[in-house]
């Protein structure tokens, strides 16, 4: 089966918007063993929309078109569906009833304009939407089958997995079974990782994949039918011992998630001192429900008036030694770990850049340090020749690694052969 996706949308096309629905429907067909061979995006121009429909299912087997359902007059998808199809827009009364029940149910008068989504190709098989007001469909198109979906992220996630999930399945016959297993590394370069496993002999039906989404390059196992599934287990437990402690985590997107199933439900707490990460720690954390049962706080103490005065950071450490230290950092992790007598407490301190550097200290470097009960970690990486965010992102992973390390009884320190470290 050959998988495609057009999306459209002048803002997605432009570069308005960051296109994260392209992103999360490949990663979820490929975790269901299914493989996207190919992406258009397409603006709001009915001849364009036309031509890529035409065109595309020409070599397609099924098609994923996202956005254009709306109300308005640049949601064009529907009536340039039926154009290519040679044929006439139909009212669905089905929808224009949902449609007015919807309406009636919030206490709202429909727009006229709404009723332009009941509104379909004569030969379309309307897909339920019963989080929205944009219904999906589908259309048969020369040899491929063109699924439509709303842009709308929340709406069109249901879509994929109620029905278009299943749609594909039942229609192609695929009755493989697939298994996949992530495993997540930071410090080691893709290229670097791909060397060292490419002397592995792999079973047949499992393969490799990679997936660059920094400061993290995540490696994909797919299995695919009943024998390779059965050695997947085998094949990680090799993949893991070759690269030995380049994996930070299994199964989880981001080593906060990780950090975040590690601490919840552990009795145990956090406090988070940044500077130069400027409270992405203390974000990815809340990104996740539940993280109040073991975040106590964090604190953007930007300042060095901030350190001394919150953080309770000696003046005279900051003038011998400066913000960007190491015995800046583990003043900063005490005192955020003492304000709430916290079991852990990390702190950053860095020079992010593009400014700001000095040949002692230049741009990328980062003091990082992990508080504990027992004692104090800490370690200045340096990150030259990265952006700004590099410099953030890559700083919170190392830090998060290092408490995931301490959590695990690890050696909370370790070399990265892509991250510099300067001794202290």
């Amino acid at each position: 089966m050959k998988l495609e996706m057009i999306c459209t949308g002048e803002e997605v096309l432009s570069g308005q918007i960051v296109d994260t629905n392209a992103a999360w429907f490949a990663s979820t067909m490929m975790e269901h063993g299914i493989e996207l061979q190919r992406r258009v995006t397409v603006g709001d121009r009915l001849e364009d929309l036309i031509a890529v429909f035409q065109e595309r299912s020409l070599h397609a087997d099924v098609i994923l078109v996202n956005g254009g359902l709306g109300p308005t007059s640049d949601d064009m998808s529907a009536e340039a569906m039926a154009q290519a199809k040679a044929e006439p827009l139909v009212e669905n009364a089905l929808w224009r009833q949902h449609l007015e029940d919807w309406f009636s149910r919030n206490n709202r008068e429909m727009p006229l304009s709404n009723l332009k989504q009941a509104m379909l190709p004569a030969s379309a098989v309307m897909v339920d939407n019963p989080v929205g007001t944009a219904c999906g469909f589908r259309v048969k198109l020369n040899r491929a089958w063109l699924f439509f979906t709303p842009g709308v992220p929340f709406e069109f996630k249901h879509m994929v997995n109620e029905h278009f999930l299943p749609f594909v399945r039942e229609t192609f016959h695929l009755t493989e079974k697939v298994a996949l297993k992530k495993l997540l590394t930071i410090g080691h370069g893709e290229s670097a990782l791909a060397d060292k496993l490419a002397p592995l002999d792999l079973p047949d039906g499992i393969t490799i994949g990679y997936r660059s989404s920094m400061p993290h390059i995540e490696i994909k196992i797919f299995a695919r039918g009943e024998t390779a599934i059965n050695l997947l287990p085998r094949v990680v437990g090799h993949i893991k011992q070759v690269l030995g402690i380049a994996i930070v985590a299994e199964d989880r997107a981001t080593l906060a998630e990780e950090i975040h199933h590690r601490l919840l439900h552990s009795g145990q707490s956090l406090s988070i001192a940044e500077s130069c990460t400027g409270g992405m720690l203390t974000s990815q954390l809340v990104d996740f429900s539940g993280s109040s049962s073991y975040l106590h706080q964090g604190l953007v103490t930007y300042s060095n008036e901030s350190k001394v005065r919150v953080l309770g950071v000696s003046p005279a450490i900051l003038d011998d030694h400066g913000a960007v230290s190491i015995q800046t950092v583990e003043a900063m992790a005490k005192g955020v770990r003492s304000i709430l007598d916290s079991d852990f407490a990390l702190a950053t301190s860095g020079i992010a850049g593009p400014d700001g550097g000095t040949e002692a200290k230049p741009v990328g470097t980062v003091a990082i340090a992990l508080a504990t009960r027992q004692g104090v970690y800490s370690q200045m990486i340096k990150l030259p020749r990265r952006s700004r965010d590099l410099v953030r992102s890559l700083s919170a992973a190392v830090a998060y690694d290092m408490l995931r390390r301490e959590l695990l009884g690890e050696a909370v320190v370790v070399d990265y052969p892509s991250i510099g470290r300067f001794n202290k």
